[in-house]
């Protein structure tokens, strides 16, 4: 199992936030939530370890995620 990073980790996390936000531009609600489930399902695919997802799962329930 690969533990779950929640440090900081992402070159240009604000250019990063700029790229995911403009994705959403001239997007519906609909649309907007169901790039959101594609990016997620994208984003876990890569990962692909159950209990790593699982703990991600549970950290992004937390108001504050980080740790």
């Amino acid at each position: 199992m690969t533990p779950l990073n929640t440090a900081p980790n992402i070159d240009d996390p604000d250019g990063f936030y700029a790229e995911l936000v403009a994705a959403h531009d001239g997007l519906t609600p609909d649309d907007s939530a169901a790039l959101n489930a594609r990016l997620i399902l994208l984003l876990a695919n890569h990962i692909g370890d159950r209990a790593t997802l699982r703990d991600a799962i549970e950290a992004a329930k937390r108001p504050n995620f980080s740790g």
